[in-house]
C-alpha cells in the first residue's frame, strides 16, 4: 500500500492546474501536496482552509474521477494522483492535532447570521462568516449537524465520527448552534429576520422524485431520499427490490437495502452504464456486493393491486438529439417484458418539500426550487438561499461551493 509521501510525491505540480479547475470549491490542490512532499501539514492545511472546511468528508465521499482526479494529468496514460486519500489524511491531521482554521480580517464582527439547515453549505457559509467574525447561529431540524451527511450517507460509506469532528471544529470558531428546531415548526422565518442582520436558507432538497407512472401509489413503493433520511425500512428478507436510478442515492439504497437482507437487488436505469451520475467507486463496489444492473431499462408500469408484485419494463435505445449533450433514451416498441419484484425503490432526483418552501413566502421554480440572484439572494431582501434547495449540482462540494459563495456575497451585504 503506498504511503501518503508517495501519493504526494506522484503529484506532478502542474503549473495550469487542471485539478483545481475540476474541483467545484476550487481548492489549491498542487499547493497544498506540495506542502504534504514537505511534511508541512499544518500549512497542506492553511491552505486548503482557503476554500472548504469539510475536508475529511469531501477527501472521502466526492466523486473524485468526474472532479478533481478526473482533470489530473497524471490519468493521461496511467492512474490519477490520488487527491481525495491526500485531503481527507490533512483533514484528520487538523482534527487531530487541533490545526486552527485560517484566520481572516474581521470584516462583520457586530453583525448576526442564522443558517437554517446544518448540512454541508449551511455548514460552510456558517464557518466561513464566522471566519469574517459575524456572530452566527445554525438552526437544525434533527438532533446534531450534518445534514445529509448524517441522514443521507450510510454510515458504512462515511464513518459518523468524521462527520461529527469535523462538525465541532466548525463549531469551535464560535458558533451557537439550536437543534431539534425547525423552520415553519419550532420558528418562522419572520422570527428570525427579526432578531437578525440576513439569514441563510440551506434546508437542502430531500423529497424523491416521481414518475407519474401506474402503480406508483401502491404499498411498496418507497421514495430513496426518504429511506435515508429516516433509516425506516421494511423487512427485506427474502425479498426482491428494484432502484430505479443511476446516481449516489440509487447506489446507497442499493448498498443499503442488501445489507438489510434482501434477496435480489436490481439498480434499473434508463441510459447506458457510461452514462451513470454515480461516482464509479459506487458502482463497482455495488456489484461486488451482489447488486444486479438493468442497463437501458426503463420502468413503464408497476404491476399490483394493493402491494407491488412486479415490473413492466422496455428496453431503451440511445439517440442523439440536437441540443442535447448526451445521448437520449427512447423506448424500444414491442420490448416490454415483466420483472416480479417485491419493492421498488425511486431514486431519480429530488426537489424541496413543497409545504415548507410555500409558507416562506419566496419566489420558486416551476419545480419548487428557490429562486436566487448572481448574489445568492432570494426575493426577500436579507435572506439568502444555496445548495440543493435552489436547484444546483447534487453533491456535497458544489453544496458546500454555494455555501462559501453565499458567504462572500452576505459580507458583502452587511457592509
Amino acid at each position: 500500500m503506498e504511503t501518503i509521501q508517495e501519493k504526494a510525491n506522484y503529484c506532478l505540480n502542474c503549473k495550469v492546474k487542471p485539478c483545481q479547475k475540476g474541483c467545484p470549491l476550487g481548492n489549491d490542490i498542487p499547493a497544498f501536496i506540495e506542502s504534504i512532499k514537505k511534511e508541512n501539514y499544518e500549512q497542506a492545511y492553511k491552505i486548503l482552509s482557503k476554500t472548504t472546511v469539510l475536508e475529511s468528508i469531501c477527501g472521502r465521499i466526492c466523486p473524485h474521477m468526474s472532479q478533481c482526479e478526473g482533470s489530473c494529468v497524471r490519468g493521461i496514460k496511467g492512474l490519477p494522483t490520488d487527491i481525495g486519500s491526500l485531503e481527507a489524511f490533512i483533514g484528520d491531521m487538523a482534527i487531530e492535532n487541533n490545526y486552527s482554521l485560517k484566520e481572516e480580517p474581521k470584516t462583520i464582527s457586530n453583525k448576526r447570521v442564522a443558517v437554517i439547515g446544518g448540512g454541508p453549505a449551511g455548514l460552510t457559509c456558517g464557518a466561513f462568516l464566522a471566519k469574517k467574525g459575524a456572530k452566527v447561529t445554525i438552526y437544525e431540524k434533527y438532533n446534531e449537524l450534518g445534514g445529509l451527511l448524517v441522514h443521507g450517507i450510510p454510515e458504512f460509506r462515511l464513518d459518523r465520527n468524521i462527520i461529527r469532528n469535523t462538525v465541532q471544529k466548525i463549531i469551535n470558531l464560535g458558533i451557537e448552534v439550536k437543534t431539534n428546531c425547525e423552520l415553519g415548526k419550532n420558528i418562522s422565518l419572520q422570527e428570525i429576520l427579526n432578531s437578525y442582520d440576513a439569514v441563510f436558507l440551506g434546508i437542502g432538497a430531500n423529497i424523491s422524485g416521481k414518475m407519474g407512472i401506474e402503480g406508483e401509489h401502491l404499498k411498496g413503493v418507497y421514495g430513496g431520499n426518504e429511506l435515508l433520511e429516516h433509516n425506516s425500512h421494511p423487512n427485506y428478507l427474502g425479498k426482491n427490490v428494484a432502484i430505479n436510478g443511476g446516481g449516489n442515492v440509487a447506489m446507497d439504497c442499493a448498498r443499503t437495502i442488501k445489507r438489510l437482507g434482501a434477496k435480489e437487488v436490481y439498480v434499473i436505469y434508463r441510459r447506458a452504464e457510461e452514462q451513470m451520475p454515480a461516482e464509479k467507486k459506487e458502482i463497482e463496489d455495488a456489484k461486488k456486493e451482489g447488486i444486479k444492473f438493468l442497463f437501458q431499462n426503463n420502468i413503464v408500469k408497476i404491476l399490483g393491486n394493493n402491494c407491488v408484485e412486479g415490473l413492466e419494463c422496455v428496453k431503451t435505445q440511445l439517440v442523439k438529439k440536437e441540443g442535447e449533450t448526451r445521448a437520449v433514451p427512447i423506448d424500444i416498441e414491442g420490448s416490454n417484458y415483466e420483472i416480479k419484484m417485491d419493492y421498488l425503490v425511486m431514486a431519480i432526483g429530488s426537489i424541496p418539500e413543497k409545504a415548507v418552501i410555500e409558507n416562506l413566502g419566496l419566489q420558486t421554480t416551476s419545480k419548487g426550487y428557490i429562486v436566487v440572484d448572481e448574489n445568492y439572494m432570494t426575493s426577500i431582501k436579507g435572506v439568502f438561499a444555496g445548495g440543493d434547495l435552489i436547484g444546483g449540482k447534487a453533491t456535497v462540494a458544489w453544496a458546500a461551493r454555494a455555501g462559501r459563495n453565499a458567504a462572500e456575497a452576505i459580507e458583502k451585504y452587511l457592509n
